[in-house]
């Protein structure tokens, strides 16, 4: 799987390999929809102000200016990532004055709602970095215990060998999704297994992509999906819990699928960023 194997991973090798991969399971997704609206149409209603006779050119003209903003925002900040023109912290600081403009475009940019973000920012940073120290004096403790060389002599004894290891620790990340968040399943495992892995041989760009697509589960498999959460508050009362829990598993099966994609074909994640490189 060394199809791609530079002396050193940045995040911008990392945004280039996901990139074909988040677009085909954008593909899929879509794909799945059609099929849903098509053999189900009921499942598929019209959305508000919807009709089916309006003509293209009004359905147009009312989602472009809601659509192109922010999505000028997202390639602005991948933008300046891929192209190498900012660091990520310094396109996050330029997302965060593109939303701010944005807010003030539609006159929805007031002192209290800055105030709430801001606070609401500084929550979830100090949550990140308190998960962050203790997940290293975690990895510090295991390590001093002599636990990653039991791990790696546990990856050595599976069969199948680097392909059983790999198998094991996607079945074991995509089994914590369930009941931990991605940040501590990144802070607390990868950091244990990631260089196991990568000393057997594995292509970094290529494991990141694996270990990402991954995580993405765990924004959807009960009972602690994110997005659960997130649909369960905005979804009408007469829509129950269990009917979410049911909606959202043919989505974590084409994630699933997507992740045996590129199982088979690595050069799905590893082709774009060594292009660049080649490039350079």
């Amino acid at each position: 799987m060394g199809i791609f194997s530079p002396k050193t991973v940045s995040v911008g090798d990392l945004f280039l390999g996901s990139l074909i991969p988040g677009l085909l399971l954008v593909v899929l997704y879509i794909a799945y929809i059609l099929l849903v609206a098509y053999f189900n149409p009921d499942a598929v209603p019209l959305g508000d102000g919807g009709e089916k006779g309006q003509p293209m050119r009004q359905k147009l003209g009312r989602i472009l200016p809601n659509l192109l903003p922010p999505l000028l925002l997202i390639l602005m900040v991948l933008g300046s990532i891929l192209g190498g023109f900012a660091t990520p912290t310094e396109a996050a600081a330029v997302g965060a004055f593109g939303a701010l403009v944005l807010a003030y475009q539609r006159k929805a940019l007031s002192f209290n709602g800055l105030k709430e973000v801001v606070l609401s920012t500084a929550q979830v940073t100090a949550m990140v970095f308190l998960i962050l120290i203790g997940a290293t004096i975690f990895s510090l403790v295991f390590r001093g215990f002599g636990g990653d060389e039991l791990v790696e002599s546990l990856f050595e004894s599976l069969p199948g060998g680097v392909v059983g290891a790999t198998l094991l620790v996607m079945l074991v990340i995509f089994l914590l999704g369930f009941i931990l968040d991605f940040i501590e399943i990144i802070f607390v495992v990868v950091p244990i297994v990631g260089p196991i892995l990568l000393a057997m041989g594995l292509d970094p760009v290529w494991l990141g992509v694996m270990i990402a697509l991954n995580l993405q589960t765990s924004f959807l498999t009960p009972p602690f999906g994110f997005a659960l959460f997130y649909l369960r508050g905005v979804a009408p009362e007469e829509v129950e819990t269990s009917a979410i829990y049911k909606g959202v598993i043919p989505f974590i099966g084409i994630q699933l699928l997507l992740m045996s994609l590129l199982a088979l074909w690595p050069g799905i994640a590893t082709w774009l960023p060594q292009w660049v490189y080649a490039l350079e």
